[in-house]
Order: C-alpha cells, then structure tokens, then sequence
C-alpha cells in the first residue's frame, strides 16, 4: 500500500499535517522508512486509540475493526495512550495485539489532577477539537462547575460548547440559557433534549468531518443518552438518576471514540463527581476573560483586588458591571491552582531529594567495594 493511500485512510480518524511531520520526525529518529499505513510485519505504523479498557487500549488505523494494543517496557516510562491519541506501533504476523512503542506529541490534550493523594495529571481526552461541557435542566445545573470545565477546556487548547440537557424537563429554558451565558461570555450555550431530538441540529453544526469532540459532564446528566442519539443505535448504557439530587450512577465506565454518521469522532467520558483543576493560569484567564478584561484597567499589574488604590475591579463590582459571585469564582479557583502548584513543587523537591540521596548511596558502595577489592 502507497504512503499516500495509507495517509488517506488515516485522515478519516483524524490525521493532520502535524502529525504526519511528528511521525516524520519519530521514523528519522528511529532510523526507519515510512510506513504511515498498517504495515506489515514488524513495521511502524501510526494508529488511534479508540477506547481504554483494563489497561489495554483499542487501536484503529482506517475503516475496519478496532484492534487490541499493549504498552511495550519502554513505553509504560512515557506518555500513558489516552482516548485521541496516536500511537506508534509494530504487529509482527503472529503477534495477537499490536505492540505500542510511543505516544506522538499531542495537539491539545485536556487533564485533571487524578482522584486519590498523588499529585499526578490524568489525561480526560487527547487530540479533540471541540469539548462539551454537558449539565442538565435538572438539579444538575451548575455555573460554578462549569467555571472548572472552561478553564480545564482553554488551558488544553480546545474550544469550549456548553450543552443543556433534558430540555423535554424543563418549562424555561431561557431563565437557564441566560445565566449560563453570563457565566461562560463568548461561549457557545445549546439547549436540548436527546429524547425528543429538539436542539440537535446547532449541536450537529459543531461535529465536523474527521473532527474530535469530548463529553465532559457529572454522572445523570445524560451524556450516554446523548451518543445514542448521535450514533442512531444504542452503543453507550444509560441509567436512571436518583431523584433527590438529580445524579446518575457511572454508567460508562472507559473512555470510548465513536465515529458518526457526519464524519466526526466524540469521545464518551465516564461522569466525574469532582473536577479538580491541573492547568496554568492562561487556562484560568480565557475561561474567566471578562473579569481579566477588567482587571487590565487596574493601576497596577500585580493588583490583588482588594485595598489597592486604583483597582478597576472593585470599580465594576461597585457599579454593578462584575457580578460579586464571578468574582469569587475567579479567586477561589485562582488560589487552588496556586495551592496545587506549590504541593507540586514541594513534590518535585522531594523527588529530587530521593534522587541525590539514592546516587550518593551508590557511589559511597562503589567506594567501598574499590576499598575491599583493593
């Protein structure tokens, strides 16, 4: 098979210039030819990961079935393949799961700090161009939230579309509409119910051919619902919530890559009680662009919005132009991301501490051995 009928094949999951010029790079450092396609043998070939399941991932390279991938030594001491990511692999002939060597650099990647006591980054979606932010009319509802998703959103490079769910249940949706609106300025706000087909069609607008897009969202809010919808047959299992809170179960449990019927992937995420924030500020910024809009006009760069003479924030909370409780929204997740940046700097501090002291026990064993061999 050519190189450029393998390309083709590829395009169809996805594949970009960028990262054909990171393979490109990959094989020069491998000292390989190319072999973009499903080579043959014992080859390179790039493939996408379509779903995580037990710790093994399935792979795709075109039309066809999925395939089962197993991380090679060398590789569980990089990158972890996430749902959206490209892959480097070999498949000799009897091999029955296709080795995976390396993770390609990712274009956009959108990470959480992972549940439990280490500080480490989880990887939710990689290689997506447009995230959904997914919360229902229901109890669900929830602007504070969403403020984590959007900046999780921006700091990975995505963009951003917020979807209300379960429009069938509400009687004003507009009330909702406009809140959310003002929470999230400049950002796409759809309502619409995957029952009755009602707001499908905007939502549609935004899955284009050989394009990526993520479901982000609480348990309940209808996000397996969704993908059925999309999909025309029932992939993903759905559940009821419970009434008091409006939550749901777990009921996608893995990250799963579904190709629809436009051309377009959407990855199915399982729902997440906690977001928990593992982004720079510049993700925090473009989430909340109105209140650093603001603040520019402040006499000085480094205002902390409080007794400073000069602060045009506390101006536009006074005139009434910056609502008080976008604000503290600001500030809360502003101080998080510096509290989890210093317990990841005091952690990196520890590791290093480790590292000197494990070579100093090894070279005052080397000094002994010397001595005794001598």
């Amino acid at each position: 098979m050519s190189h450029e009928s393998d390309v083709s094949r590829l395009e169809s999951l996805g594949w970009t210039p960028v990262f054909e010029a990171h393979w490109q790079e990959h094989l020069l450092r491998m000292g390989s030819e190319p072999a973009p396609g499903a080579g043959a043998g014992a080859s390179p070939f790039p493939a996408r990961v379509v779903a995580e399941e037990r710790g093994l991932v399935r792979l795709q390279t075109g039309p066809g079935e999925p395939f089962w991938g197993q991380l090679t030594g060398r590789a569980r001491e990089g990158e972890i393949p996430a749902a959206g990511d490209w892959v480097v692999c070999t498949r000799g002939p009897m091999d029955p799961r296709a080795r995976i060597h390396a993770v390609l650099p990712r274009r956009t990647c959108l990470t959480r700090r992972a549940a439990g006591r280490q500080d480490r980054p989880q990887v939710l979606a990689a290689n997506v161009d447009v995230a959904f932010i997914v919360t229902s009319l229901d109890a669900d509802f929830n602007t504070r939230r969403v403020d984590r998703y959007l900046t999780t959103i921006w700091d990975g490079g995505a963009r951003p579309v917020v979807l209300l769910t379960k429009l069938d249940l509400c009687d004003d949706a507009a009330v909702y509409m406009r809140e959310m609106e003002a929470a999230a300025p400049g950002v796409a706000v759809l309502a619409l119910s995957a029952v009755t087909g009602a707001g499908m069609e905007a939502l549609e607008a935004h899955l284009r051919p050989a394009e990526t897009a993520v479901l982000l969202g609480s348990s309940g809010t209808g996000k397996s619902t969704l993908i059925n919808r999309l999909m025309g047959e029932g992939v993903a299992v759905t559940g009821p919530i419970r009434a008091g809170d409006g939550r749901g179960r777990h009921t996608t449990t893995s990250r799963h890559l579904w190709k629809l019927a436009s051309g377009a992937w959407i990855v199915d995420t399982p729902g997440m009680r906690e977001l928990q924030l593992w982004a720079d500020e510049a993700g925090l910024a473009r989430a909340f662009g109105d209140v650093s809009e603001v603040a520019r006009a402040c006499r000085f760069t480094d205002c902390g919005h409080e007794s400073e003479p000069g602060c045009a924030v506390r101006a536009a909370l006074a005139d009434g132009t910056l609502p008080p409780d976008r604000l503290a929204s600001y500030v809360k997740l502003g101080r998080e991301m510096a509290f989890q940046a210093r317990k990841a700097d005091r952690a990196e501090a520890s590791r290093e501490k480790e590292r000197w002291k494990k070579i100093h026990r090894e070279a005052r064993g080397h000094v002994k051995r010397k001595r005794w061999e001598a």
